[in-house]
């Protein structure tokens, strides 16, 4: 399985789960490396060829797409889901505002959200969700069945998994990979950030050196 057998990001691919209940549950093999790049080098080698790939999932406007309709412009793919109380949400808003200190006369990269809850997570869900004010301007959310997202999170070797909380009033959360993976227009990565790397100031200066 391709989200197993193809982590190479170490320690920045672990899995954060929104409720905070549960650590990491995905790291490296012992002994593997990336052979690209790397999770102390600077942002413009944090790029890994293995990482990312096609898709075919429903926008929250109901539309179907795939990564053509994504490419000719930078993208910024974050993993989460609407019912995460903290982690996606101060994820977007860091997004936001790393974009708000980017220059004037720099494009700003459109932002997807991919649900990794895609039975609470309909178009209709995510239409409402994509609309905060505190979100990068034109959010796009993406679900899908949960075998489409399944196909979309090992091509991003992206980790989830569904924990049981009955006793809480959402009766389950989700346990996901929490990294913002920053695609070039042809669709290939040219780095990532982490939840130790989404400070805005230095999220906004790797963003213009790369694309400005």
């Amino acid at each position: 399985m391709r989200i197993r057998s193809t982590i190479l990001l170490a320690s920045f691919l672990l899995a954060a789960a929104c409720s905070g209940a549960n650590e990491a549950s995905e790291t490296a093999s012992p002994g593997e490396t990336a052979r690209s790049g790397g999770p102390v080098a600077g942002c413009t080698s944090r790029a890994y060829e293995e990482i990312g790939g096609p898709f075919e999932l429903t926008m929250h406007t109901g539309e179907r797409v795939t990564q053509e309709d994504f490419m000719g412009k930078p993208s910024l793919i974050y993993f989460g889901f609407t019912y995460c109380p903290d982690v996606c949400p101060g994820t977007l808003v860091a997004i936001n505002n790393a974009y708000s200190r980017l220059p004037e006369e720099m494009e700003r990269p459109q932002t997807l959200l991919i649900s990794v809850d895609p039975e609470r997570d309909t178009p209709e869900a995510l239409a409402d969700y994509v609309q905060s004010n505190a979100f990068p301007d034109g959010l796009v959310g993406l679900t899908g069945t949960p075998e489409e997202i399944e196909a979309v999170a090992n091509e991003f070797s992206a980790a989830f998994s569904r924990v049981e909380t009955p006793e809480s009033v959402a009766e389950y959360t989700m346990d996901h990979t929490s990294l913002i993976y920053v695609m070039g227009p042809d669709w290939k990565l040219k780095t990532f950030f982490s939840e130790t790397i989404t400070n805005p100031e230095e999220m906004a200066t790797c963003l213009e050196t790369i694309f400005g």
